[in-house]
């Protein structure tokens, strides 16, 4: 069995619809919980074109009709009974029953699978049925033209003549879908592209894709910059397979590490919103004044997080891990505990507590070998201290 043969319906559905999107392939395994192989082969085997889903006349008996024929026929009722009952035409009724053995031989489940045969798609496309178009267009794709410009180029020359139009989707469909494939498949190597599969939009007009009135970090106080001010922190996910993640916060003055697990390790924008809020609000208030973050769209729910705990996300510059160096360099550290390649989605709260309390009990050279626990409880002493003067 193909991998891709596993698929369930709304996950196919799912598919491409983020592609219309213009998402990658690694991004939409993400988020349906799939390794991005198995994606890829669907996609593949499709040609990058979705397939168009079977549908059925109203005009064509359903299986529950030909459950009641079946039904007549062995009680001997006539077509034309059976006809009135189903409100259909007798001729319906009759033909049916003559295209599947007759009233002796007649059942519905095989004339159920008779007619979804029949109704198979698709049916010969134009270029198949018109040796003349196909020869036009297989000449000027040799040219390197391309299905645009062919298709303008057929309703200029042959004007008046509708068997000799085709749209540029037709001529794409022809060359990517193998049951379409009408055309010869080295037709391909003469497109710009040559691509093998019909690829998704890479640019999104209208900003989907992309994380909606996010803050950058050149608007980030320079406080945040100097590490003179505690409370601001750096967060990222540390995948384990390309399919699950655990969530990775530090503190920049003290370098202190909180992790925090998610859902079966699956990264969708409202578990990293929920998980990520129930671990930030366990701080004091002092010690939760904003948070660094890149441009992934498991943050796409920032604002409705920032009203939630009140601690305001900037964002990163596209590809500038650097600008969340902090972050990044005890990622590398983690790596020792999760390496690539392992799962993450059964992974522990408690397995992740662990991990923190080891790193946050290293000595570090830049807080002067003293270890980020430390320094976290100076900070949690003064904030208590501070709390209990303003009461007082």
């Amino acid at each position: 069995m193909q991998k891709w043969s596993r698929l369930s319906e709304a996950e196919k559905a799912e598919i491409w619809d983020r592609r219309r999107q213009g998402e990658s392939l690694s991004v939409i395994a993400r988020h349906i919980g799939r390794d991005h192989a198995v994606i890829r082969a669907y996609v593949n085997k499709t040609g990058g074109v979705q397939p168009r889903p079977p549908k059925q006349s109203v005009r064509e008996l359903s299986m529950h009709e030909r459950d009641e024929i079946s039904r007549g026929l062995s009680a001997g009722d006539s077509c034309h009974a059976i006809a009135a009952r189903l409100r259909r035409a007798p001729s319906s009724i009759s033909r049916d029953v003559g295209r599947n053995g007759g009233r002796k031989r007649y059942r519905a489940i095989e004339a159920e699978r008779a007619a979804t045969q029949r109704r198979r798609r698709p049916k010969l496309s134009k270029l198949a049925l018109s040796p003349r178009l196909r020869s036009e267009v297989e000449a000027r794709l040799q040219l390197d033209w391309s299905p645009q410009q062919i298709s303008a180029w057929l309703k200029v020359e042959f004007a008046g003549q509708p068997e000799m139009q085709i749209s540029h989707e037709t001529i794409y469909l022809s060359l990517y879908v193998q049951s379409r494939g009408t055309l010869r498949k080295e037709l391909v190597k003469h497109l710009r592209q040559r691509h093998f599969v019909r690829q998704a939009r890479k640019q999104l007009p209208d900003g989907r894709g992309q994380i909606q009135d996010r803050i950058m970090i050149s608007q980030r106080p320079a406080e945040v910059a100097d590490r003179a001010v505690p409370g601001h922190w750096e967060g990222d996910l540390l995948q384990g397979k390309p399919t699950d993640a655990i969530g990775t916060l530090v503190e920049r003055t003290t370098r202190y590490l909180m992790l925090f697990t998610l859902p079966d390790g699956r990264f969708g924008a409202e578990a990293v919103r929920e998980r990520l809020a129930e671990t930030i609000v366990r701080l004091p208030e002092s010690l939760r004044r904003s948070l660094t973050w890149d441009q992934g769209m498991e943050m796409s729910q920032h604002s409705r997080f920032t009203i939630e705990t009140g601690v305001a996300i900037y964002f990163c510059d596209p590809k500038s891990p650097w600008q969340r160096g902090t972050n990044e360099n005890t990622n590398g550290l983690l790596r020792q505990y999760f390496p690539k390649g392992r799962s993450l989605a059964r992974v522990t709260q408690a397995e992740l507590d662990m991990v923190a309390d080891r790193l946050n009990g290293r000595p570090r050279q830049t807080l002067s070998w003293k270890n980020p626990a430390q320094k976290m409880a100076e900070l949690l002493r003064q904030s208590a201290a501070a709390s209990g003067a303003t009461t007082a």
